[in-house]
């Protein structure tokens, strides 16, 4: 990929956009530039005695509505191309969902698997210490995100309140319960996309029964996703992890790979194990052949550009859910709307986890902590609705719901900003 190409690609769906929706000139130039990129070199001591740098970036790209809010992921392939397009995704995620947070992200480019659990303190310590002044509970909130997890957050909020000599478990979302984190907080990327999928498959009439499911990437989110979808009735028929992947017709038992997954960190031959999981007739596919796979929906939950030009006409899914972030490039996306196959973006699909960061960040500010039923119900609320406004502007409109998902976000995003001011009103041509 070229310089910016990350970028770049993400802003083409902000230019499709605002030929759809009436905002001022001067809101949609300032949401094509990030407001702060930084970059940042992180010492870390060893457990050989040896110093090793590395690097470190946070993205706010937009605060108007509130403080920046975004995750932090660790990962051999993070740049600062890649953190300003995530950052740009979760200024309009925040937006869409009627969020009180502008859109940021951060990350380190590390293989998070070749450290030990001390090296990773310090680095998750380090990366705090370099990025203290741009963060704070009412500027920049951090989150978990690929290879970072409750603890890595602990360890965040434990040195960012370090730094400022107070407790201020509000910089942080995503912790332990211990430490301030929420209830439903590990779960609600998953639940949120379920709500997402329940409610799109009830207006298309998909009946849960027939309908056959295939997801890339069995992380958190794609595998806790992947079990609420079997319990309620669909087809899970393919999972897939970074080794590759299993497909079996008549549909996979999903607690059972969970556990093996969890017991060997590998899907390989995970039905070959009678003490976990019952021996059932499979085959094993890479990545690639899961999103080929005839299937009625697909759910890309690993990393960006997974579909591209170059495997976009394989794809034979009637229904896509973008569960990781970015999954799609946009000159796909070209291809999928041509095929007639409806792409539901990943701003909807898997704003569950920003949402109940939300809830934990209120409840760090107030004290007071609401019980998991309390947030699950809310977080359907916030979703469901999103949806059907996401759908209602799509068939109004006659436009893609990923277009009009950006419309959206791009309407109250524009109110923001205009409300600071505009050409028209400092030229003195309006009252």
């Amino acid at each position: 990929m070229t310089v910016n190409s990350l970028l770049s690609d993400a802003s083409l769906r902000l230019e499709k956009a605002l030929h759809h929706v009436n905002i001022s000139e001067d809101a949609s130039e300032r949401l094509k530039y990030p407001k702060m990129s930084l970059s940042v070199s992180i010492p870390v001591r060893l457990d050989d005695g040896s110093l090793k740098i590395f690097r470190g970036y946070r993205v706010r790209y937009d605060d108007t509505r509130g403080p920046g809010k975004g995750g932090v992921r660790y990962h051999p392939n993070v740049s600062l191309d890649e953190v300003q397009s995530l950052a740009f995704w979760m200024t309009f995620k925040c937006a869409l969902l009627d969020l009180p947070f502008g859109g940021a992200k951060g990350g380190i480019t590390v293989d998070a698997k070749s450290l030990s659990k001390a090296e990773l303190e310090r680095l998750s310590r380090g990366y705090i210490e370099a990025i203290a002044d741009a963060i704070g509970p009412d500027t920049d909130i951090l989150a978990p995100d690929a290879y970072t997890n409750a603890m890595v957050m602990g360890w965040m909020m434990d040195h960012y309140s370090i730094i400022q000599r107070k407790i201020l478990p509000g910089v942080v979302t995503g912790k332990p319960l211990g430490m301030g984190g929420s209830q439903g907080r590990n779960t609600a990327t998953a639940s949120g996309a379920f709500d997402v999928i329940k409610t799109i498959c009830k207006k298309l009439e998909y009946v849960p029964e027939k309908t056959t499911v295939a997801v890339q990437g069995f992380g958190n989110a794609g595998a806790e996703l992947a079990q609420q979808l079997a319990c309620a009735g669909y087809r899970v028929v393919a999972v897939s992890d970074s080794r590759g992947g299993i497909y079996a017709e008549q549909g996979l038992d999903i607690p059972s790979i969970r556990q093996y997954k969890s017991e060997s960190r590998n899907m390989a031959a995970v039905y070959c194990e009678k003490s976990v999981c019952n021996i059932v007739e499979h085959q094993t596919i890479t990545n690639e052949q899961l999103l080929t796979l005839d299937v009625d929906i697909l759910i890309p939950a690993a990393l960006e550009n997974q579909i591209t030009a170059d495997n976009a006409h394989q794809v034979q899914a009637q229904l896509i859910f973008e569960v990781a972030n970015g999954p799609i490039s946009s000159a796909a996306d070209v291809i999928l709307e041509e095929k007639g196959i409806m792409v539901v973006p990943d701003i909807l699909t898997n704003a569950g986890g920003v949402t109940v960061s939300y809830f934990e960040w209120v409840q760090n500010r107030s004290g007071f902590y609401w019980p998991a039923t309390d947030i699950r119900d809310q977080l359907k609320t916030r979703m469901v609705t999103a949806t059907n406004q996401v759908w209602h502007i799509a068939q109004t409109r006659q436009i893609s719901m990923r277009t009009a998902a950006y419309v959206q976000a791009l309407m109250r995003l524009g109110e923001a900003l205009d409300a600071k001011g505009t050409r028209t009103y400092f030229s003195g041509s309006s009252a």
